[in-house]
């Protein structure tokens, strides 16, 4: 992405007066309709995620306005509106055609995203440990045998548990931890 696009492509939290950012103050985000999958995948990271399916781009810029969040999108039109031309919202556009583990890259080392203890995949809600007992009921007998730690979201009480997939997530995470450290941005490139 060039320089030129660049200036289109993103307005960070702390350059947008507005939002009055304080460095101590945990990123929260907003993804809109096009961006499902990237807002499963923050969640994963442990960041704040906003995420409604149907939302309409209006309904989107309140939520994101109250709550102080940074909206991110592959719509550029959206980036038109007065609140992100002025900087009274942050938003960050989303390159149309990257991959869905490329846009986690892309919005990680745009954002420096700290990666944080997962959040619910499925409402944003916080995960709470629990033990065996309280989720056998929802839990496969074989992972109740292999698995040490399962957890709880606080808020929709979907169950959670480190099973086959977690190579990958965790792979990842670490991917982005490792980022962050070398303080770099991921080369990303459109799929074709």
């Amino acid at each position: 992405m060039n320089a030129e696009n660049d200036k289109d492509a993103l307005r960070l939290p702390c350059d947008a007066p507005a939002l009055d950012c304080d460095a101590n103050e945990a990123l929260r985000v907003a993804c809109d309709a096009m961006c499902g999958g990237l807002a499963r995948w923050l969640r994963v990271l442990g960041v704040n995620t906003a995420y409604v399916r149907d939302i309409e781009d209006s309904a989107l810029v309140r939520q994101a306005l109250a709550e102080r969040r940074v909206v991110l999108s592959s719509d550029r039109k959206l980036f038109e509106r007065r609140v992100f031309t002025t900087g009274e919202l942050a938003g960050l556009f989303i390159p149309v055609g990257l991959r869905l583990a490329d846009q986690v890259r892309f919005v990680a080392g745009r954002l420096k995203l700290p990666v944080g203890f997962p959040r619910c995949t499925l409402c944003n809600g916080e995960l709470e440990p629990v033990g065996r007992a309280a989720v056998a009921d929802v839990v496969p007998a074989r992972s109740l045998i292999w698995v040490r730690e399962f957890y709880r979201c606080r808020e929709c009480r979907q169950v959670y548990w480190e099973g086959t997939h977690w190579r990958r997530i965790g792979a990842l995470r670490a991917e982005i931890v490792d980022m962050r450290a070398a303080g770099s941005a991921p080369e990303t490139t459109p799929q074709k």
